[in-house]
């Protein structure tokens, strides 16, 4: 079922449609999981499949078009789309490109999602074959139409969202029960896992970490079988979901002791994240937020001013996706606005091979932002 009433969605089209008339489009075409749950609704773990492609079609003015394998079709008329054409799939020759030509065909400019962080989930062969078949169409970029529509978060998207940080935060809590010197990596990530379903969590697509001597080389390697030794610092960085929201935050932990150049990173990431706070609010930008942050890691460690650590940037958007648009760097001028939930990631190299990452994540309210992950310890946690 789907994880919000019908209105919900009648709303998203209503936006969707006034900025489809404002863009002059005609129709848009969506490929991708998840913008076509964001406009029906329609949740299945079947998109790690990638034997069949879904397409939906939202005419300018009417209500959207399904156009899907039929192995779909029951799951999809439980939302509230009732338009819903099938093929068989997978299809020997014709993978729904002639289904989708007939139900495009007559419309002149067609949106389709062609900028940053956007991707096509069709063959670009079977692509090409749609674009032969509607010769009298125009393709055009509506990534700046979807980008800022899902950016705004309505009051349902945040309660889920805030509901699996608590949920997060209480696995994190429980971190001197689940972790211990001698405990290797992989059995530590393990146990988080099992305290983040056990506290509430559907799933968890995404956990990395790291754990080394006063700070870890790396944020995304799988855990290895290494022991966690004396003077290290444990980070784990969780994506998990409730009703298909995600959480995306970490905490670190020094195992046994902390040496002074950890406890002074981590003193320095939880400061550069108060001033992200702060600056938090509508009107500011995200290249705000990124000066705000590096302000305060440039006067921590004078000898590497100017640097943003090693992740790319502070922090992102956060929704049906661990992340969105926009980005928290020192070019992306996305104006900040009531109802963005976005992440704050401040991060910094210590040493060759070390570093350290902080992350919270927020709503920005009417006139500030609010916390919906519980703030992390003011001081580097020790086991």
């Amino acid at each position: 079922m789907p994880d919000f009433p019908d209105i919900e969605f009648e709303r998203r089209l209503e936006r969707l449609h006034a900025g489809m008339a404002e863009a002059q489009l005609d129709a848009l075409l969506l490929t991708t999981e998840a913008e076509i749950r964001w406009i029906t609704g329609f949740r299945t773990l079947f998109w790690q499949s990638p034997a069949r492609p879904w397409f939906l079609v939202v005419p300018a003015g009417q209500a959207p078009i399904a156009a899907i394998p039929s192995i779909g079709a029951e799951l999809m008329a439980q939302t509230w789309i009732r338009d819903i054409r099938t093929w068989s799939a997978p299809h020997a020759s014709d993978e729904g490109v002639g289904l989708l030509t007939d139900v495009l065909t007559g419309f002149r400019r067609i949106g389709l999602p062609m900028g940053r962080e956007a991707s096509l989930r069709m063959p670009l062969s079977d692509f090409q074959r749609l674009q032969a078949g509607l010769q009298d169409s125009q393709f055009v970029c509506a990534s700046r139409l979807l980008n800022g529509l899902r950016q705004i978060k309505s009051p349902r998207e945040v309660e889920a969202i805030e509901a699996m940080c608590q949920i997060a935060g209480q696995a994190f809590a429980r971190a001197p029960q689940l972790f211990a010197e001698g405990q290797s990596l992989d059995q530590a990530f393990r146990a988080f896992k099992i305290a983040l379903l056990e506290e509430g969590a559907e799933d968890v697509p995404y956990l990395v970490g790291g754990a080394g001597q006063g700070g870890y080389g790396d944020v995304i390697s799988p855990p290895g079988e290494q022991p966690l030794r004396t003077g290290d610092v444990l980070m784990l960085d969780t994506g998990a979901t409730r009703r298909g929201y995600f959480c995306d935050f970490d905490r670190n932990f020094a195992v046994g002791r902390a040496d002074q150049r950890s406890q002074r990173a981590y003193s320095c990431l939880w400061k550069a994240t108060e001033a992200g706070l702060a600056a938090a609010r509508p009107g500011a930008t995200m290249a705000d937020l990124f000066a705000a942050m590096q302000a305060v890691i440039d006067a921590d460690f004078p000898a590497a001013p100017g640097q943003a650590g090693s992740v790319g940037r502070m922090g992102h958007g956060l929704g049906m996706q661990l992340t969105e648009t926009p980005s928290i760097v020192e070019w992306d001028t996305t104006v900040l606005q009531t109802g963005m939930v976005i992440t704050l990631e401040p991060s910094l190299t210590m040493a060759e091979g070390c570093m350290m990452v902080h992350e919270e994540n927020l709503v920005i309210t009417e006139d500030g932002c609010r916390l919906l992950t519980p703030r992390a310890a003011p001081e580097l946690p020790i086991l």
